[in-house]
């Protein structure tokens, strides 16, 4: 399981015009889920994006998770980012788990993330066309693997 995290000051997913997902500052999380995935990946993810030190601290430093930041997290499914990109000019996508594979986990890592952070966890629509918008607060961008 992968996940592009960024720390945002706003973000937002729209689907066909109308808004499915939106928080203030927190994380934008776009997750790829590959094909040996399974429940020990998605607790693993869940964990990390919940409290991978991100946020500054009284000292401007990158101490603080999203938990204690009391931030929004947006978790939006993106099959692109586990996309074999070693060699070519196109991307493969047998390094991508099916969406009947892809969809349940991705409905677990949202449940966990629920659960653990009442402060605010947002969705795109799995499987649909979005459109993503956000700001990108640093910039701060990181590639968690679980």
């Amino acid at each position: 399981m992968l996940a592009l995290i960024q720390r945002v000051s706003q973000a937002r997913v729209e689907v066909d015009g109308e808004t499915v997902g939106a928080i203030g500052p927190g994380l934008l999380a776009l997750v790829g889920v590959e094909p040996e995935d399974g429940p020990a990946q998605v607790a693993k993810m869940a964990d990390r994006l919940l409290n991978y030190r991100v946020f500054a601290d009284a000292d401007g430093r990158m101490n603080l998770g999203l938990a204690q930041s009391g931030g929004g997290l947006l978790l939006v499914s993106q099959f692109t980012l586990a996309a074999d990109t070693r060699s070519g000019l196109r991307p493969g996508f047998s390094t991508a788990a099916a969406p009947a594979l892809a969809e349940p986990l991705f409905s677990d890592l949202v449940a966990i993330c629920r659960e653990k952070h009442p402060k605010g966890v947002e969705t795109g629509r799995f499987g649909a066309h979005m459109s993503v918008s956000l700001v990108n607060d640093g910039p701060v961008t990181f590639l968690l693997k679980a």
